[in-house]
């Protein structure tokens, strides 16, 4: 580890081909990615390097689609994570009180898992295992950007570490620094936010039945509920109400929760026990107006946060990091204007239709329009009977979506 102690005096300048702010689940996905290439890099990170200390190395379960798990492998972090990771087999849709479901199996598409389920914090230690055999990159944690300034060919920033200032030129400056990006307020991005007025609850449960590593989502007018296959026969749980009642929600007793957790899920799985410690986000929608500007680029939740109906997340901001790294790899100039071209040109067509997708299934399924209810009954038949259409809802659902960078692909049926 590199810190501002390293060098001398209380403000002191280096040259690095790249620099990452943030160095969350996506941040340090890209370090690492930019590591294995041969790419010179530093990472910036707020939080000392301990998973306690990482914001986003949380409770939250994370769904991990195929080309996800595919990607983690191809940058060494995967026989880390695997141990703690669960397969997620089979995915079972459903609207309350609508007939009509969606169900996806892996087998019925030639592959052992959809996906796996993997709680961030799990992610986050593999994450900084992985990072530790780093090579080529300096990592400055806790150290925080304060400004910076554009130059000719390039950016300086300076950066404040627990022993003063540090000034870093560098010709790529890579926003990864989340939904509050202040990399995307330096470079003169703007953003358009959307306030879902809900709130997410997540916790572990303990259903009465075998999960038989199936993920279920259900819908309903209050916000989506879903159960994500975990180890010990343990269900992540997350459950999304109106913002008006996220209070109430929080003082409920473990008794009571479970008993609202029941009502919104149903009985598929008997009954539900012993909770976890609950964790309460609010929901937005973030998206940039724009994924690049001169010599700059956003990654992950600073390019877009988007509303965890999918669990899309960390997937589209990982495929962000792999792509950059792709195309960044074994050149000379990695901020030109045509790489960053080429970058928005690829992210462009998955990036949209990723948040489009979890835009319009939030005000779709949970709409509470009664005439609605035969259109959506009908769409679900369609989706689960019609095999063109299954093939390509798992295939997009896996993470196979547009022009994904070549690390997460794989040769399937």
């Amino acid at each position: 580890m590199i810190t501002s102690s390293d060098h001398v005096g209380p403000t002191t300048t280096a040259r690095q081909p790249v620099l990452i702010i943030g160095g969350g689940l996506v941040g340090a996905s890209l370090a690492i990615a930019l590591d294995v290439a041969g790419i010179e890099a530093v990472m910036v990170e707020a939080a000392a390097p301990r998973v306690g200390e990482q914001p986003s190395y949380d409770e939250r379960n994370l769904a991990l689609a195929r080309a996800t798990v595919n990607g983690l492998s191809a940058i060494g972090v995967w026989p880390y994570a695997a141990p703690q990771a669960t397969p997620i087999r089979h995915i079972h849709v459903t609207r309350a009180g609508e007939f009509g479901s969606v169900q996806l199996d892996a087998a019925k598409h030639g592959v052992d898992a959809l996906g796996w389920t993997l709680p961030a914090r799990e992610l986050g230690a593999a994450l900084l295992r992985r990072l530790d055999e780093c090579r080529h990159l300096r990592r400055l944690a806790p150290a925080r950007l304060e400004a910076a300034e554009p130059l000719a060919q390039g950016w300086r920033a300076r950066i404040r570490t627990p022993d003063g200032l540090m000034e870093i030129d560098t010709p790529l400056l890579v926003g990864a620094d989340g939904t509050a990006s202040f990399v995307r307020d330096q470079v003169g991005i703007g953003s358009e936010r959307h306030d879902y007025q809900q709130t997410l609850f997540v916790c572990t449960i303990t259903p009465e039945r075998d999960h038989a590593n199936r993920a279920y989502e259900r819908f309903a007018d209050s916000g989506p509920i879903a159960l994500l296959p975990l180890t010990e026969r343990r269900c992540g749980l997350v459950l999304t109400v109106p913002r008006q009642d996220a209070d109430a929600v929080a003082a409920l007793d473990d008794e009571d929760f479970v008993a609202l957790a029941q009502q919104r899920f149903g009985w598929r799985l008997g009954r539900l026990s012993r909770p976890g410690k609950r964790h309460a986000y609010p929901i937005h929608r973030v998206a940039a107006s724009a994924l690049v500007a001169p010599r700059a680029v956003l990654v992950g939740n600073a390019a877009q946060t988007i509303h965890p109906i999918g669990a899309q997340g960390f997937n589209l901001g990982l495929r962000d990091a792999l792509t950059l790294a792709e195309l960044v790899a074994g050149v000379a100039d990695p901020g030109t204007q045509d790489l960053l071209e080429r970058y928005a040109a690829r992210r462009a067509a998955d990036r949209e239709g990723t948040m489009a997708m979890s835009h319009g299934l939030v005000q779709l399924a949970c709409l509470a329009q009664p005439w609605l209810g035969p259109l959506r009954s009908m769409a679900m038949l369609a989706l689960d009977r019609l095999p063109p259409v299954q093939r390509l809802l798992a295939k997009r659902g896996m993470g196979f979506r547009a022009d994904p960078p070549r690390a997460v692909l794989e040769r399937l049926p």
